[in-house]
């Protein structure tokens, strides 16, 4: 009798014991088990000198002091060529990139790099170990004709930004400082201009590109994306945690694409001050 109670216990506990690793086991497969998520959120790289005059000055005389091909804004640089077929068109890109290790801005929806192992120019994920930043001169041809060009400066578009129809005729043109639309709206929380509240990405009259609204410490308060004038996609809230973890609130889910009919943006989920999961839209799983 003893030993089947020992055996019970013992069987209890493994029990216990399973269901206690099947839970951990789950909260760590649930990408919403837990609202604190990477620190790239906290100002470490705040864009507080995003539009500042001073540093367009400085990047201006780099650009100014080349000395020798292939160096752009004070970098040395490689050229490299792409090639596919379009139908039956020829596309190819010439471009200049940098091997040169620098941390992307998280801030930048765009960053564009060449994927050395595909071949191929991507504006997602930038994975350092598998590509290089795109920087300097870029055009982009159908067949002969050049039907885009403009310059990058470590992954992101900046100064003037052509493209063009098939009988190169000028069909758009963009302005852009290291990636943001030079339209962009910003507004601050002090007279001095140096402590940004919003920064809202404009092109042609039309928001377009990452939206971000920051606490007057500088951390990211919501982060969502504008297309077409439309919101689109998660836009997420953030606690603020005067800066000691990036803490999610609440995640709204907008449509996907912009001008998606019959859609109703509604709340993914909900978390608390400690990052634990309070509300969550089941019919969104």
């Amino acid at each position: 009798m003893k030993s089947i109670k020992i055996l019970l216990i013992l069987l209890t506990a493994c029990h216990l014991s399973a269901l206690a690793q099947k839970k951990t086991d789950e909260k760590l497969s649930d990408p919403d088990s837990s609202g604190i998520v990477s620190d790239k959120l906290l100002p470490t790289t705040s864009p507080l000198l995003l539009f500042d005059e001073q540093s367009k000055k400085e990047k201006k005389k780099k650009q100014k002091k080349k000395e020798r091909k292939n160096i752009y804004f004070g970098e040395k640089t490689r050229k490299g060529r792409t090639r596919q077929m379009l139908r039956d068109q020829v596309q190819h890109t010439i471009f200049n990139y940098t091997s040169e290790q620098r941390t992307v801005d998280p801030y930048i929806r765009d960053i564009y790099w060449y994927d050395q192992k595909d071949k191929m120019i991507r504006s997602k994920d930038f994975d350092p170990t598998k590509g290089v930043l795109l920087h300097g001169p870029y055009e982009k041809y159908l067949n002969e004709t050049v039907v885009e060009k403009g310059m990058f400066y470590f992954g992101t578009k900046h100064g003037t930004w052509l493209s063009f129809d098939a009988k190169s005729i000028l069909i758009d043109k963009g302005h852009y400082y290291e990636g943001w639309p030079k339209d962009s709206r910003t507004t601050y929380y002090d007279d001095n201009n140096k402590v940004i509240e919003k920064i809202t990405p404009v092109e042609y009259d039309l928001n377009e590109g990452n939206f971000y609204h920051f606490y007057q410490n500088g951390q990211a308060a919501v982060i969502g994306e504008y297309k077409y004038g439309e919101k689109v996609g998660l836009w997420t809230e953030y606690w603020d945690t005067k800066n000691t973890t990036a803490t999610r609130k609440r995640e709204i889910q907008y449509q996907n694409e912009p001008f998606s009919k019959n859609f109703r943006p509604y709340i993914r989920a909900e978390w608390d001050k400690d990052g634990n999961l309070i509300y969550r839209n089941l019919a969104s799983n």
